[in-house]
């Protein structure tokens, strides 16, 4: 037994892109932090917010992308199109942005049903006038059959910005209180049981919504928001952990002041997922002083997609820089750390 070496394994190299490496976990920060982040940096991707805050001619606009490859392209409470547009209503809106214009670009495998894209453009169009914004360019192309998924859909965003405003992880400050508009986890679960044909006797649908006109009416009663992220891949736990990570700060939240649905928790705990990292679409985490605490509920409770809004943790410096914990319910402090991956692939 004296010959026996224990060694720290290195971490594990991968040669391939794996599922996990779009999950919005360890996996993923990892290759933007290696590959991605270190070729195309620049002061305005390095601050790592939902979008770039560009200030042209006296002007500060927002701009961000994203896309999407969600399966199944039909499910309860949304589908791919609605999803393409609020998701990137949502981007600009965690800048302060008011949105303005979208782009759309579409991915459509060859075979793909001419009545399904119908649909989908059409809930796009839909959501996009009810957020009072615009479609204005974009792109499409056609894959051979086998070589795509139905359809991917890319969308970019513009918005813009108060000159008064700054919404930013670099605005975190120690006592800021964490505010979240909803509850967890209910998108994610959606997904996975429209996906998997599961039927748990309840009526679980996505909380896919567009955040924008929430948000503005947040600014326009001047509460001071600090910062602003939607917590999609990866859930309210990543989200908080890449906002304690950019910040420099701590954060403790509250467990028992987390809203879940009864019945995405029971879901949760049958199939053994914990919701914390589960991605939601219409759910948003909300920094603001303490003091502005009651009033920032207030406003929250007013609004339809916020009706069960809760202050769920604080930034504190009782804890070392970075680190997120959670009080359980058990009254045990838990550190809580990136996953590899995503527990659900392809929800978004």
């Amino acid at each position: 037994m004296s010959d026996l070496k224990l060694n720290c394994p290195l971490p594990l190299q991968y040669e391939q892109i794996v599922m996990a490496h779009g999950g919005g976990g360890r996996l993923m920060q990892q290759l933007l932090d290696s590959i991605i982040q270190p070729v195309f940096s620049n002061p305005l991707l390095n601050q790592k917010h939902d979008s770039a805050v560009l200030n042209v001619n006296g002007s500060k606009l927002a701009f961000t992308t994203d896309s999407y490859v969600v399966k199944p392209l039909f499910f309860p409470g949304g589908d791919i199109g609605k999803m393409s547009v609020c998701g990137t209503l949502n981007d600009l809106a965690m800048s302060g942005a008011l949105p303005l214009y979208l782009s759309c670009a579409l991915i459509i495998e060859e075979g793909f049903a001419i009545k399904d894209l119908q649909r989908i453009v059409k809930s796009m169009q839909l959501a996009a006038q009810q957020a009072g914004v615009l479609i204005v360019t974009g792109d499409t192309k056609v894959v051979d059959h086998g070589s795509g998924d139905g359809i991917y859909i890319n969308t970019a965003g513009i918005g813009l910005i108060d000159t008064n405003i700054s919404v930013s992880p670099a605005n975190i400050q120690v006592g800021d209180s964490i505010i979240i508009n909803s509850d967890i986890a209910r998108h994610g679960i959606a997904i996975m049981l429209e996906r998997e044909g599961m039927n748990f006797d309840s009526s679980i649908a996505s909380d896919c919504a567009d955040l924008s006109g929430l948000v503005q009416d947040l600014l326009k009663i001047d509460i001071d928001i600090h910062c602003m992220r939607d917590l999609t891949r990866g859930g309210l736990a990543s989200g908080l952990i890449e906002l304690a990570t950019s910040s420099g700060h701590a954060i403790a939240i509250n467990e028992t002041a987390l809203p879940i649905h009864q019945d995405v928790n029971s879901a949760c705990e049958i199939l053994g997922f914990d919701p914390l990292y589960i991605a939601n679409e219409g759910c948003f985490a909300l920094f603001v002083p303490q003091t502005q605490t009651a009033q920032a509920l207030s406003a929250l409770h007013r609004h339809p997609l916020s009706q069960q809004a809760s202050h769920i943790g604080t930034v504190t410096a009782t804890h070392p820089k970075g680190i997120v914990t959670l009080q359980t319910t058990m009254g045990i402090s838990r550190v809580l750390d990136l996953l590899s991956g995503e527990q659900l692939p392809r929800i978004c």
